[in-house]
């Protein structure tokens, strides 16, 4: 038996900011709310589908150092550069990591300055 990864959990000094700016990313919607915390999932599915849910769960205090984890998303229903734009226009700003400029991904990252990247390979949606 094996297990499946069923949630992430973000802590962020903005819960209703990012759950904001991952639902417009991810197409997700607003699943529950829970003592501050917001859950996120694919509408019509939430807890336990073939996606994660996310949670963005309250905690006041700045992040400290750079996070060992970081998420990559794929374009479903366009390119890479049109995907890029849109990010962009929902909040998202490039983010510097010592990136050479060459690689086919793109470096982001959200408003509370998390790191992810915009891969190139479009994806079917799920």
């Amino acid at each position: 038996m094996a297990c499946r990864i069923s949630e992430l959990v973000i802590e962020a000094r903005d819960p209703e900011l990012l759950a904001t700016f991952w639902c417009a990313v991810l197409g997700y919607v607003e699943l529950d709310r829970e003592d501050g915390a917001i859950e996120i999932g694919p509408p019509g599915v939430g807890f336990g589908g073939p996606q994660p849910t996310i949670i963005l769960s309250p905690n006041p205090e700045p992040r400290s150092g750079k996070y060992r984890l970081h998420l990559d998303v794929n374009p479903t229903d366009r390119d890479q550069d049109a995907e890029l734009a849109r990010l962009l226009q929902v909040g998202a700003t490039p983010a510097d990591v010592g990136q050479t400029g060459e690689e086919g991904w793109h470096v982001l990252a959200d408003p509370e300055g998390n790191e992810f990247c915009l891969l190139r390979k479009r994806i079917p949606e799920l």
